[in-house]
């Protein structure tokens, strides 16, 4: 092997270390800079001394201590950093190397101007929109690019990798809107839209998250560390959403019964203003707290992961005990064939972000027998499911939902089978544990292929019914 394959061996194995320091909430970006500075050197070192980059690697990181322990020491020594860290605008210095208050608050206001910007596209198409199938297929086409852009400025994206994905997403976007997709009756007072519409307008939001977590990894999406970064991204935006979402419901309800009581009506406000900018407020100002906290916060959605495991556990074998005892698999109502869909998409959640707070050079024990459980549990739903519907088809033909739903239980399982046989070696200590994570983060752009395939090739394959 040469000294480039070497040495491009050597930094996969750096960026993950990498990736695994930063999970420590005691241990900030700074910190984890100088800590891989230390290694490099140590590496360094030990290629003088005739050691191989794997048997530098191996030495430098056991010289370098439990991280575990490391973390705790940084906890002692640092514990007011870490409180400070828990207010809006924490002291210290950013990556950037602006000063903290400077660096937050410039970040703070180029969010807030394109959260603006979102809410005045929303409002746009609000006013243009003559159906809320319009409303659904193109709000996220207005709302994510101005996400992105703020990644896009935050990772300093080369131009040229930043055309690439704002054309890729217009091309999609411009397929979608020119697509003669059957709308239902524009007399009736509630149109039944076709099927292919609604395929569209769900699997295409899939496509453009994909693409911003390119923009979320500034364009080093083969990175295995990089792509669980963004999945515990992902996790840790669905919480802060959900709290902020929670916490402005119980405001406005307020608002409007305070108003109420004094005889004004809050509801037009509300409907033609509030709602327009305080959804894609929420999104791009839960991203921000996201990167802000999450050298203290970074956690939440993993520790969720571990609570509802066993439960959902139980769960699917009592949807399987439930399935299996229901009579004949033509029978199953196609409502709870897609509830099954989503309760496996939720299986999938909770598996990565099991795996994104693990210590991987930690040995198996019960909690990776749980989720061996829970991914055998998940199997067997899928197989029954996958049954029921190849059963529907053949009685009742092709679909475009029912290609759709076949074709996503055809991708979870072979996820999931994989995904159990990599965590069944790792149980019994025949296979690493990053064997499962880098299994985990690299079959996620097969979902955005199939969506991909959903939201183009679908309507006119099924005539835009």
């Amino acid at each position: 092997m040469n000294d480039d394959a070497l040495r491009t061996g050597l930094e996969a194995q750096i960026d993950q270390w990498r990736g695994f320091v930063r999970r420590r909430r005691a241990i900030t970006s700074a910190d984890a800079a100088e800590m891989e500075d230390h290694l490099r050197e140590q590496v360094a070192d030990l290629n003088d001394g005739g050691l191989d980059d794997d048997e530098a690697f191996l030495v430098a990181v056991k010289r370098m201590g439990n991280l575990d322990e490391v973390s705790h020491e940084f906890a002692r020594e640092h514990s007011d950093r870490l409180w400070k860290q828990l207010v809006l605008v924490p002291q210290g210095t950013p990556d950037d190397g602006a000063p903290g208050g400077i660096g937050r608050f410039r970040d703070l206001g180029v969010l807030l101007s394109l959260a603006i910007g979102a809410g005045i596209a929303l409002k746009i198409l609000l006013m243009s929109a003559t159906d809320e199938t319009t409303l659904l297929l193109n709000g996220p086409f207005l709302v994510l690019p101005f996400l992105a852009a703020y990644f896009a400025w935050k990772r300093a994206l080369p131009l040229r990798a930043t055309a690439v994905l704002l054309s890729a997403a217009a091309i999609l976007a411009l397929i979608v809107n020119l697509y003669p997709f059957d709308l239902g009756d524009p007399t009736d007072p509630y149109p039944q839209p076709g099927m292919t519409v609604l395929l569209a307008a769900l699997h295409a939001p899939v496509v453009l998250w994909l693409l911003l977590g390119v923009v979320y990894a500034g364009g080093h999406w083969r990175s295995d560390a990089r792509r669980m970064d963004y999945v515990r991204f992902t996790g840790e935006l669905l919480v802060y959403l959900a709290l902020i979402q929670l916490g402005g419901m119980v405001l406005t309800g307020l608002t409007f019964g305070v108003l109420s009581l004094v005889g004004i009506d809050f509801d037009p406000f509300v409907q033609d203003w509030l709602l327009p900018f305080a959804l894609p407020g929420a999104l791009l100002v839960a991203a921000w707290l996201v990167e802000a906290k999450k050298s203290v916060v970074e956690n939440i959605a993993p520790v969720l992961a571990r609570v509802f495991t066993p439960l959902a556990a139980l769960m699917l074998l009592a949807m399987l005990v439930a399935l299996l005892a229901g009579g004949p698999l033509e029978s199953v109502d196609r409502e709870l064939l897609i509830l099954m869909d989503a309760v496996l998409l939720v299986v999938l959640f909770l598996l990565l972000y099991s795996i994104s707070a693990r210590d991987p050079l930690a040995p198996p024990g019960i909690f990776d027998q749980l989720q061996l459980l829970l991914v055998g549990a998940a199997l067997a739903v899928d197989a029954v499911a996958l049954t029921a519907m190849l059963v529907r088809i053949a009685e009742f033909g092709f679909t475009a939902n029912k290609v759709a739903a076949l074709g996503l239980n055809l991708i979870l399982l072979v996820h999931l089978a994989w995904a159990g046989r990599l965590t069944f070696g790792f149980v019994r200590g025949s296979r690493t544990f990053v064997a499962t994570e880098r299994w985990q983060t690299g079959y996620l752009p097969v979902y955005g292929a199939w969506a991909l395939v959903v939201a183009v090739a679908f309507p006119p394959l099924f005539a835009f019914a």
